[in-house]
């Protein structure tokens, strides 16, 4: 399977018989026709494994990241059509594989990467044959992720990385990592930070995971003991990895701000459409008020559904998501419980009339509300995006530092 026929020029409609031809041929039918009954009744002819088989059939048609240019993968398209064909694919529920390559690592490989760095890395993200993860957060770093401690110390073309990451989600599947590493530690805690691409299958990097309260170990450890980096693999220049970083950071909040984000949609729970289903099969939905509750919910994530697409358009045109991924991102912790909430509550004793310790023998809604406790944490805490908000949309002052401007060694950290 080659890229599809769909060029900068092809109009919508001409674009979009394509893409029908295409998925009416090589979409297998009996997924065709689940997707239509919705998320459950496909999940019980398509497993993850099938669908990741099948996944290079679909990445090489180049509908995956249909607005980059051919040679990473893409169509070249404009973001106009390829909003339309997205819309003609969704019924289909053809999930995007390796979302921390698509969204954080892409977004720094097109804002600060070498044309030699995005023909090498961005194609295989596509085809989902590299997977990513990122390698920011650590103990002691956290919300202020400038504090970072793991130090690159260059040796001849290389660098050597020495330090321990944490909450890094899929690193116990990634191939790589974006990384970011203290290069000169006399420059303020912003400066002296330095981007790199880390090979995660060398010596010297420790995968642990960490087990969450579903019971699945989605986020891991990650122990760095003199693994290495050539200095082709280092993004953006010396000790300006925090620049580089924010490119990434913007794409992390708008991909886990939930429905129409792109990247890694609803984390945790189902929708407000399973919502307003489960209230019908529980007999619920004839309450008015919460009926009522429902539906606010429901517009509430239309909204937030907007205002992702409209950050999508403007990572479609080169431009950055700023602090509109915040928005976003804050928006989404907040709903996204409160959706999770009401759906445990509409399945009453069912809710907690499990037995058993798999992840598996949960009931779905049980698992999404539990995974949904994550959401004011990932993607920068929603303390943290509120200040964004504030000092650059609102034009507050920032918080006074009485370290600002002093070397990162002098700065005390726990």
């Amino acid at each position: 399977m080659t890229a599809l026929p769909i060029f900068p020029d092809t109009s919508t409609d001409d674009a979009l018989a394509v893409v029908g031809a295409w998925a009416q041929d090589q979409v297998p039918a009996a997924w065709r026709s689940a997707a239509a009954d919705g998320p459950k009744a496909l999940r019980a002819v398509r497993t993850p494994a099938d669908y990741e088989s099948w996944y290079p059939t679909f990445a090489e048609t180049g509908l995956v990241a249909p607005t980059w240019l051919p040679e990473h993968g893409g169509l070249g398209i404009s973001n106009t059509v390829a909003r339309a064909v997205d819309s003609l694919l969704a019924p289909l529920r053809l999930t995007r594989l390796n979302p921390l390559g698509l969204n954080n690592a892409a977004a720094a490989l097109f804002s600060h990467g070498t044309d030699d760095q995005r023909l090498r890395f961005l194609r295989p993200i596509v085809r989902n044959e590299e997977k990513w993860c990122q390698l920011f957060s650590e103990p002691g770093a956290g919300s202020d992720l400038a504090s970072l401690a793991t130090r690159a110390v260059r040796d001849g073309d290389d660098w050597i990385i020495t330090g321990q990451k944490v909450w890094t989600t899929w690193a116990d599947v990634a191939d790589f990592g974006i990384l970011l590493a203290r290069t000169d530690p006399d420059q303020p805690k912003h400066r002296g930070i330095t981007y790199f691409l880390l090979d995660m299958n060398q010596p010297g990097v420790e995968v642990r995971p960490l087990r969450q309260i579903t019971g699945e170990a989605e986020f891991n450890e990650v122990f760095l003991v003199e693994a290495r980096v050539p200095d082709i693999h280092r993004v953006g220049a010396l000790n300006d990895g925090w620049r580089v970083s924010a490119s990434t950071l913007s794409s992390e909040r708008q991909m886990v701000s939930g429905s129409g984000s792109g990247g890694m949609g609803r984390l945790g729970g189902s929708s407000s459409e399973r919502l307003i289903a489960l209230a019908k099969e529980t007999g619920r939905w004839n309450d008015p008020v919460l009926r009522d509750k429902i539906i606010r919910l429901w517009a509430q994530e239309q909204i937030r559904g907007w205002t992702n697409t409209r950050v999508r358009a403007a990572l479609a045109t080169g431009q950055s998501p700023g602090a509109a991924s915040s928005i976003g991102k804050v928006h989404q912790a907040t709903l996204n419980q409160q959706i999770q909430d009401v759906m445990v509550d509409l399945l009453g004793t069912a809710a907690v009339g499990w037995t058993g310790s798999d992840a598996a023998e949960l009931p779905r809604e049980v698992r999404g509300w539990m995974r949904s406790l994550a959401n004011g944490t990932e993607g920068g805490t929603t303390d943290i995006n509120k200040n964004i908000l504030g000092e650059r949309v609102l034009g507050l002052p920032k918080e006074p530092d009485p370290w600002k401007g002093k070397p990162w060694k002098d700065i005390p950290r726990s």
